[in-house]
């Protein structure tokens, strides 16, 4: 079978070690022609020699994105039968220590990358009748302290898939957001560290735990892609428009639909030390006052 007669999936963020290069090497075994992507190509000399199409792709640059497109159309024959945003960016900071240049930057890989892949790459994905997978996150809808701006990346994309979903339906065009709990990736081993005059120094370890959090019990990548792929893949009644996959993601669920936000409110500041600086400050008031 020619690469153009299989069916293709493009996948940014492909770098080793994470969610997307696990992607990859699923939607391959499934007989799939991969175009795999991230910043520099040259890191994903393994897919490559599997047989996979590797580019070159930063997708916050917009000139970077519409070279990727003319590549896919010549690879694919004008056709696209799956795009996955999965390329992303962690700011894991108290929100009142937060650098704004981060933040933007979390927001522009997160979120505004995705509206424009999605406008650039959506005629091609309409002559095949296609998907667009977008990877979200748990932490749209949990409020996982110390981390408000990434959350909030993510809870636009949630919003922006949801939308979408119903503008691309009279294309025949759909859209799977996947809500992601802890998997093995990259993307937590950016090293944060508070800053000077942080109000919440006193209790710096439960930050620095909270930094690589995600990684506890973490699904395995490979596990992860999966249970995406199988989901993507499917082409009947059974198709989701949400998927929940990545440990704790369940437990999410449930608590979210049973539950509600309260208890969030209660288990999470205990879990990363928010109660206990709570007890510091009132003994500080207290001591004051006395």
């Amino acid at each position: 079978m020619t690469e153009i007669a299989k069916k293709s999936v493009l996948i940014t963020g492909c770098s080793p070690g994470g969610i997307g290069h696990a992607l990859a090497r699923e939607f391959h075994s499934k007989g799939l022609h991969v175009i795999a992507t991230a910043r520099d190509k040259i890191v994903l000399a393994d897919l490559e020699e599997l047989g996979m199409t590797t580019l070159s792709l930063d997708v916050t640059n917009t000139d970077n994105i519409r070279e990727a497109k003319t590549e896919v159309e010549k690879l694919t024959g004008g056709r696209l039968d799956i795009l996955v945003n999965n390329a992303g960016r962690n700011c894991t900071m108290p929100a009142l220590d937060v650098d704004l240049n981060d933040a933007r930057a979390c927001f522009e890989t997160n979120f505004f990358s995705i509206i424009t892949i999605t406008q650039t790459f959506t005629p091609l994905l309409i002559a095949s009748k296609g998907l667009i997978l977008n990877i979200g996150s748990v932490a749209a809808i949990v409020p996982y302290v110390f981390g408000s701006v990434y959350n909030a990346s993510k809870a636009a994309l949630h919003a922006f898939s949801n939308t979408l979903r119903l503008e691309l339906e009279p294309f025949g065009v759909r859209v799977l957001v996947v809500v992601t709990g802890g998997v093995k990736s990259r993307i937590a081993r950016t090293e944060r560290v508070l800053p000077e005059g942080s109000l919440y120094v006193d209790i710096e370890s439960s930050f620095e735990r909270r930094v690589k959090h995600s990684q506890e019990g973490a699904m395995l990548a490979e596990v992860y892609a999966r249970g995406v792929v199988r989901e993507a893949l499917k082409s009947d009644w059974r198709q989701k428009k949400w998927m929940w996959r990545g440990n704790k993601s369940a437990l999410v669920w449930g608590v979210w639909n049973f539950l509600g936000n309260w208890a969030f409110d209660m288990a999470l500041p205990r879990m990363f030390g928010l109660d206990r600086l709570r007890r510091i400050v009132r003994g500080r008031a207290l001591g004051k006052a006395n």
